[in-house]
C-alpha cells in the first residue's frame, strides 16, 4: 500500500469558503482529466476566515501533481 499525501490550498478572508469550494471543483476536474484512481478531495473550515481545499495523492504521484497544481503545503494523509 502506497503512502498517501494530502495536498492543501489555503484560502483566507470573507470569501474563503466559496473560494475553497470552487477550487475543489477544479481539483476534481484535474483528477478526472488525468484519470487518477485515487479521487479524494474536500474542503475544511479552519476558522471563520480560513478554509482549505485539498486532494489526496499517492506518494509516487506527488512531484508531478505538485509541480502542475502548486499546492501551498502538504502532509501525510491518514485514512
Amino acid at each position: 500500500m502506497q503512502e498517501k499525501i494530502k495536498l492543501i490550498w489555503d484560502f483566507r478572508g470573507p470569501a474563503a469558503e466559496k473560494t475553497a469550494e470552487h477550487h475543489e471543483i477544479h481539483l476534481k476536474d484535474f483528477l478526472q482529466m488525468k484519470d487518477m484512481e485515487l479521487r479524494i478531495t474536500g474542503c475544511e473550515k479552519v476558522s471563520d476566515f480560513h478554509y482549505i481545499a485539498f486532494m489526496v495523492v499517492e506518494k509516487p504521484q506527488l512531484i508531478s501533481v505538485r509541480d502542475a497544481l502548486k499546492p501551498h503545503r502538504g502532509q501525510v494523509y491518514k485514512d
